[in-house]
């Protein structure tokens, strides 16, 4: 079984106590690999952190997050654009778009989401897209920019077939299922029997999000084995069908070696 955690943050405090625990559960369920979006200035120390300790394995990315965004967002998105002169990142993320807690910094939050837009295409870089009650702003901010120059990911895609048509329509950006596909409220799974296979990498978004039979409980890599049973039941493949899949579709996405 392959498995690649395409969004986690392991590196927050929730895993202070058992870190080394939680990466060894994920490598014995198979997981090859976990990538790290940054949040905000104040968690970039946290992320170098761990992907420091687990070279190789724990691969970050780096970007404003929307919810992060407020009076000091030039300040931040400053200090966060310095990042990429001092090392290398996997992706450009988590940024995009949240309306759900709070649309004070809507405008601004635009302005961000399409500033990392654009490094995006200067620095080569796919990127994570956070678009919570927002995948149709994201993608006019991704058609504002230039859809033909980016790439990425819808991360944590839970939305309707007219959002999932928009997204599709961009050509070069997947889906990134999670636990909630897994929910018995959610509607995702008949949203993604008219998807292939081949448009979707796999996540946990740890510590939120976990799967039946962890729903409520922290979230960790090693239970993205649920995801792809999920998704084998979907599709109708084998699990070591879906894990190999979406592997090989996040490799491609984020330039990772095999």
């Amino acid at each position: 079984m392959k498995i690649i955690d395409t969004h986690s943050h392991i590196y927050s405090e929730e895993f202070d106590n058992d870190i080394e625990e939680v990466i060894l559960r994920a490598k014995q369920a198979g997981v090859e690999t976990i990538l790290l979006p940054n949040i905000d200035v104040d968690s970039i120390g946290r992320l170098h952190n761990i992907a420091g300790k687990y070279t190789d394995y724990c691969i970050p990315m780096m970007g404003l997050h929307p919810t992060s965004v407020g009076e000091d967002w030039l300040s931040q998105l400053e200090i966060i654009k310095q990042q990429f002169s001092k090392r290398s990142y996997i992706a450009i993320g988590e940024i995009g778009l949240d309306l759900y807690w709070d649309k004070t910094y809507e405008k601004e939050q635009r302005q961000v989401f399409e500033e990392q837009l654009r490094w995006s295409i200067a620095y080569d870089l796919p990127v994570a897209i956070h678009s919570r009650d927002a995948i149709l702003e994201c993608v006019e901010c991704i058609k504002n920019v230039g859809p033909e120059k980016l790439r990425g990911v819808f991360h944590s895609f839970g939305g309707s077939e007219n959002e999932l048509a928009e997204i599709l329509g961009l050509e070069n950006f997947l889906l990134g299922i999670n636990g909630v596909v897994t929910f018995k409220n959610s509607t995702l799974s008949t949203v993604l029997k008219q998807v292939d296979l081949s448009k979707i990498i796999i996540e946990t978004d740890s510590p939120y999000l976990a799967p039946v039979p962890y729903r409520g409980k922290r979230n960790e890599s090693s239970y993205t084995i649920k995801v792809v049973e999920k998704l084998a039941e979907i599709f109708g493949l084998s699990l070591n069908e879906v894990g190999e899949i979406t592997t090989e579709n996040a490799i491609k996405l984020f330039g990772l070696k095999k």
